[in-house]
């Protein structure tokens, strides 16, 4: 019965863990955000260019060095498999913080921070894998409550969950999670101040 019970908690997590990854997060913020900020073209102009020069090629660099066995999993556990992940992942956000730039004058906020969070990760993962499910799902939570509270408090909610999937999985230690936490927090903290700034 406990061995049961072990396998089906194993299976929850997993499906959690698999759901909440920073991609599909991050996705579901940007759709809320068009969704509720936008007319449906300019979410459209918005959300766009975020899925082709982002979120497409991450999901390809990804399926492609899993293929070829570069990487282990599309989780990248691997603290030395990460770092290439990092940076493909940054060069494609760079690219379109310019490619924004240069198309409306002004620099989107929410990339410059998930940017920063990815050479925050990228540093610590020097010295400690931390955990980039919880990090950026915490962010996720900072990005909601900048628009509503209560569904910013729902997503932490979510990533103190993730969290505890990451454990029980075996893919991070209690420390890795804490300390990806831990950037995320400190990430979004100056997020929601920079944010509250440009607003008045």
């Amino acid at each position: 019965m406990e061995e049961k019970q072990s396998s089906l908690l194993h299976k929850i997590s997993k499906v959690i863990s698999d759901f909440f990854n920073p991609l599909v997060s991050l996705i579901i913020f940007f759709v809320y955000m068009s969704v509720r900020e936008y007319t449906f073209k300019d979410s459209m102009l918005y959300f766009l260019p975020i899925l082709l020069m982002i979120i497409i090629p991450v999901i390809i660099w990804l399926v492609w060095n899993v293929k070829t066995g570069r990487y282990t999993n599309m989780d990248v556990s691997n603290r030395v498999q990460r770092k290439t992940l990092y940076i493909f992942i940054a060069v494609c956000v760079i690219a379109y913080l310019i490619f924004h730039y240069v198309k409306t004058g002004y620099i989107d906020l929410v990339m410059l921070f998930i940017l920063v969070l990815l050479f925050a990760l990228q540093i610590s993962n020097l010295f400690i894998k931390s955990s980039m499910h919880t990090a950026f799902n915490i962010f996720v939570a900072a990005l909601f409550f900048s628009l509503n509270w209560k569904m910013g408090l729902a997503w932490l909610g979510i990533a103190i969950l993730v969290g505890i999937t990451r454990i029980i999985l075996k893919r991070h230690t209690v420390k890795e999670v804490f300390m990806g936490a831990g950037i995320a927090f400190l990430v979004s903290f100056i997020y929601l101040y920079c944010n509250i700034q440009f607003q008045h």
